[in-house]
């Protein structure tokens, strides 16, 4: 074994642990050079749509068309991030700090289901991948479209109306259609010929760094904006560890009710749990100046979410054990 695949073997091994340092090496980062805060906000985007290449292309298109028949897991997936969390962000929302930007940058990554590194822990803990998969392109979807109405509903139409569909649309694109096109053209050359499928090799060994690389610049790119808000930010801390708690036994409730089997049902409560921080940064970014810190609210959503996924890793297997 080469000392390039050993270290490649040992992040996998060690994974959730690079996960933990990239976020602590992104703290480190963004305090010891703010002035880069600017130009890594632009590589948030490719780095994420690089991150989601690699996971699409872990799981054949043949396997991803046949999820998508799995009505059950879509229907339950729905029902958690579309009215489950709704209720559950409603009865947390007349508890959070007054500041409206606060507010906003709370509901703004609890109400919108992740797209992209719940693949990677539900996959740790034993969740199936392939319906998750299949499941991402409906979830951006339905968030793009729901998300204004419920920020309606609980600000009122003054901050519903500064989030517009145009980002959700690009991040669909770039995300989402991009990254699933090249991953399915990518198979399709491996199929054909051995140096398509020395290339997917390679580029599937590129999942950890790629994660490790997407939460570092993020954290990089918004620790220097914490400023004076860092009381602000550390008192949404609880309710998303309040979250976190409420969603595992609603996950595995729903599951229940819709009859999943283990693996579907373990994915299903990674999908209620984890949001969409990194995919909804840029509408948070897109945000006017006095709404600013909301993008650190988001942020500080990630933070908490991967150190809690350590624990769900562990937890969701018995909450939900094999048969």
């Amino acid at each position: 074994m080469s000392r390039s695949s050993g270290l490649v073997a040992g992040m996998e091994r060690h994974q959730v642990a690079v996960y933990v340092g990239a976020l602590a090496a992104g703290g480190l980062v963004g305090r010891a050079a703010p002035a880069a805060g600017p130009g890594l906000e632009y590589a948030i985007n490719p780095v994420l749509a690089a991150l989601l290449y690699v996971t699409f292309l872990q799981v054949p298109a043949a396997e991803l068309l046949r999820s998508l028949k799995a009505g059950r897991f879509l229907a339950a997936a729905l029902v958690v991030n579309f009215v489950v969390v709704p209720l559950v962000v409603t009865a947390m929302f007349a508890f959070l700090p007054e500041d409206q930007a606060v507010r906003l940058g709370v509901l703004l990554v609890l109400l919108a289901p992740c797209v992209d590194y719940v693949i990677v822990f539900s996959g740790l803990a034993g969740g199936s991948s392939q319906r998750l998969l299949a499941a991402t392109p409906l979830l951006l979807l339905a968030q793009m479209v729901l998300l204004p109405g419920f920020l309606f509903l609980l600000m009122g139409a003054d901050l519903a109306d500064v989030v517009e569909a145009g980002p959700f649309v690009e991040a669909f694109a770039v995300l989402i259609v991009v990254p699933l096109t090249l991953a399915w053209c990518t198979q399709a050359w491996a199929a054909r010929r051995p140096a398509g499928q020395k290339t997917a090799d390679a580029m599937g060994t590129a999942m950890v760094p790629l994660m490790a690389a997407t939460l570092l610049t993020v954290v990089a790119s918004q620790v220097p904006e914490l400023g004076d808000s860092l009381a602000d930010v550390v008192r949404v801390v609880p309710f998303y560890l309040l979250f976190l708690v409420v969603m595992a036994f609603a996950g595995v409730g729903i599951a229940r009710l819709f009859r999943l089997d283990v693996p579907a049902g373990r994915a299903l409560v990674f999908t209620g749990a984890t949001r969409n921080s990194l995919v909804v940064l840029p509408l948070a970014l897109a945000l006017p100046d006095r709404l600013a810190i909301a993008a650190v609210v988001v942020v500080t959503q990630t933070l908490v979410e991967v150190v809690g996924m350590v624990v769900y890793v562990r937890a969701v297997p018995r909450l939900l054990p094999a048969r």
